[in-house]
C-alpha cells in the first residue's frame, strides 16, 4: 500500500482537489487498491473549534464538472505523526514545503516533495484562491498526478 498525503495552505482548494482527482485517476486505472490517499493543511485558518471547513464551493464545482465527488471532506491540519504514516507528503507550492518541514520536524527520509516536481515542468500549482482560475489549478493538478503515477507505477 502506497500512502500519499497532499498538502496546501488551507485544505479547501488545491490539496483536496489533488486528493479526489488522484483517487479518481487510480480508480479509472484499476489500481485504487494500491493507494491510501488523504489531504491536509499547513494552517488552521480553515479549522474552527476542531471542525474543518468543507471544500471551497468553486473547487467542489470544478471537481463535479469532471464527475468527481468530494462530499464529506473537511479541512484537517498536517500533524508531525503523519510523517511516519505516509510514504509521500506532497505540497502544492514552495511555501507549503517550508511549513510542512516545520510541522513534520524535517524530512530525513526524503518523503516531502512538491506535486509539480513530478512533471517535466516543475512549478507551483496555481492557487485559485487568489486567481479565481480553478480550471488552471485543475489542469496543473492533472499534470502533476499523471507524472506522479508514472513514477509510482
Amino acid at each position: 500500500m502506497i500512502r500519499i498525503m497532499f498538502v496546501c495552505w488551507g485544505n479547501i482548494c488545491r490539496s483536496p482537489m489533488a486528493e479526489f482527482m488522484f483517487r479518481d485517476e487510480v480508480r479509472r486505472r484499476g489500481v485504487e487498491n494500491l493507494f491510501e490517499v488523504a489531504s491536509s493543511a499547513t494552517s488552521t485558518e480553515e479549522i474552527w473549534n476542531g471542525i474543518g471547513n468543507p471544500v471551497y464551493p468553486p473547487a467542489k464545482k470544478m471537481l463535479a464538472a469532471h464527475g468527481i465527488s468530494c462530499e464529506g471532506k473537511r479541512a484537517v491540519q498536517l500533524k508531525k505523526e503523519d510523517y511516519d504514516k505516509y510514504d509521500y507528503i506532497i505540497g502544492m507550492e514552495e511555501l507549503n514545503r517550508s511549513y510542512m518541514l516545520r510541522i513534520l520536524g524535517g524530512d530525513p527520509e526524503g518523503k516531502v516533495s512538491l506535486l509539480m516536481e513530478h512533471t517535466e515542468h516543475p512549478r507551483d500549482v496555481a492557487d485559485p484562491w487568489y486567481t479565481g482560475n480553478f480550471q488552471k489549478t485543475y489542469d496543473d493538478i492533472s499534470e502533476g498526478i499523471a507524472g506522479l503515477l508514472d513514477e509510482l507505477l
